[in-house]
């Protein structure tokens, strides 16, 4: 076992004193740590930490040294010769382990290695920052071969495929590290300790390596040191995906009953290659955001008739035969949003867009007896979404002298990158209430324009929250604790740039 503490904190900075304060901040939360002497500007800034650490060090924490050159992927410019000097520093000031990467140790004499750095313990690594054309087994068996205490294989991969094939060489009967890189693979990299890895890494600060996970989110955020191969895998899926705070709601929920389970952001561009890892993963239920709503129906074995007459799922129950049965709670958080605003049945209400969250707020509406209008950028699809919910399509170059009783944004427009913008100019505005759909940030361009004029608005924050509830209930069975939800991503929100914006999901 190369630590007791299995997520890895990387510290990672170009100046000693930098570097300093994230180990310090590293050891509150792990006692495993990987010092990255390779960022570090030069060679004095790499002694200057190594002697702070060399005089003040600490019992109980187990240090990697690492000083990665550049035709590994690393930082460091000099010599293999001058790198395996500063690794032998790092064990005089403490550390137990050194990283070493293949590319060094295949062209230095094992017997230097060894007069050198014969008092650590050696944790022999390949990189690949390409998805890896060779296999990866035959990867692990040549490093095994040159009998380092641990052996470490980070790969980039694309798809969630590829990321499995990386975690496939985990093994909990031997000291391997396994890192898939790169978003597609952020849920792997989390999941990598519950499959057998031996270390699973994350940044204090900077990232150093792709798609990696701050060690607040590792240890708070997704737990990864505290899952097991029984804990319930669930996610939300879609391209692009990192902007979500659905893993802010739901983990929140999950956290509050108890439960052992994980929800996880999984970046989509091929829904095969998702349907693919379900049974591997073992995930019991999925979110589902743009684009692929109106796809997955296809994939689908059973589906709520409403979700079927919407013609948008957001929402996949995982059978423990593997059906997938699917649902739409964006029309439920429609109605929860709306109508402790205004009495729903008789009212006129604009949907601006004709996509899949437009087709479940149609339908949500109508259902509760609104007379639904549409606007879109394509008229044949709000003909066609006005139609099947017994509705009016409205030009826009009608809505300057038109009146609503809500207006309702169900489009992208106002999410980063285009927070500066908005679906609809303030002449257009006629109406009592808008509501957008976007969350992020909580008033949008769109919703400034309303309140100069003085109407009320509402932000997509609670129909977020009450769809992502729903959500909960259906896969657990159990009542969603909406106060520590809520919290969770109100907390999230904000912590996060203003000027970043994105969509529900």
């Amino acid at each position: 076992m190369i630590a007791k503490h299995k997520i890895c904190a990387v510290v990672a900075a170009s100046d000693s004193k930098s570097a300093l304060a994230q180990f310090r901040r590293a050891l509150k939360l792990t006692s495993t740590i990987e010092l990255r002497l390779d960022w570090l500007a030069n060679d004095a800034e790499i002694r200057n930490l190594l002697s702070a650490l060399g005089k003040n060090r600490i019992s109980g924490a187990t240090l990697i040294a690492t000083c990665r050159r550049t035709v590994a992927g690393g930082k460091y410019r000099g010599s293999p010769a001058q790198q395996l000097v500063h690794l032998a520093e790092a064990l005089r000031a403490g550390c137990a382990w050194y990283d070493l990467e293949i590319e060094t140790a295949s062209k230095c004499p094992p017997e230097l290695i060894d007069v050198l750095l014969g008092e650590g313990c050696q944790l022999l690594s390949a990189h690949f920052f390409t998805p890896p054309r060779t296999s990866l087994q035959k990867v692990a068996s040549r490093l095994a071969g040159l009998h380092p205490d641990g052996i470490k294989i980070a790969a980039e991969a694309n798809t969630i495929a590829q990321s499995l094939e990386i975690l496939d060489l985990a093994s909990p009967k031997q000291n391997i590290v396994t890192v898939p890189m790169g978003e597609s693979a952020l849920p792997a990299r989390v999941l990598a300790l519950s499959r057998g890895s031996a270390l699973a890494y994350a940044p204090v600060e900077h990232a150093t390596a792709p798609g990696q996970v701050s060690l607040d989110s590792m240890l708070h955020l997704y737990r990864a040191d505290k899952l097991t191969r029984k804990t319930r895998v669930y996610g939300v899926i879609g391209d692009p995906i990192s902007h979500s705070l659905s893993p802010r709601l739901q983990n929140a929920g999950f956290q509050a009953r108890k439960i052992d389970a994980v929800f996880l952001p999984f970046l989509v561009h091929d829904l095969k290659d998702f349907l693919g890892a379900i049974e591997p993963l073992g995930i019991r239920g999925f979110a589902i955001t743009l684009p692929h709503k109106q796809t997955i129906l296809r994939y689908l074995d059973e589906c709520d008739p409403m979700a079927a007459a919407i013609g948008a799922v957001n929402t996949v129950e995982v059978a423990a035969t593997g059906k997938l049965r699917g649902y739409n709670t964006d029309y439920v958080g429609v109605l929860r949003t709306l109508e402790t605003r205004i009495p729903l049945r008789s009212s006129r209400v604009l949907i601006v867009g004709a996509g899949g969250a437009a087709r479940a707020v149609a339908y949500a509406l109508a259902q509760a007896g609104s007379s639904v209008c549409v606007t879109a950028r394509r008229s044949q699809q709000a003909e066609s979404l006005a139609r099947s919910v017994g509705g009016e399509a409205v030009d826009r170059r009608r809505l300057p002298r038109e009146f609503f009783d809500a207006i309702v944004n169900a489009t992208p427009v106002g999410m980063h990158p285009l927070a500066s913008e908005s679906p609809l100019r303030a002449n257009e505005l006629n109406c009592r209430l808008v509501f957008d759909t976007i969350y992020r940030p909580r008033v949008t361009k769109l919703m400034q324009l309303a309140q100069r004029r003085g109407i009320e608005t509402i932000s997509g924050l609670d129909m977020f929250i009450a769809q992502g509830t729903a959500q909960f209930e259906i896969w657990t069975g159990q009542r969603a604790p909406l106060d520590p939800m809520r919290r969770a991503v109100l907390k999230a929100l904000a912590n996060l740039n203003p000027k970043r914006t994105t969509r529900k999901s």
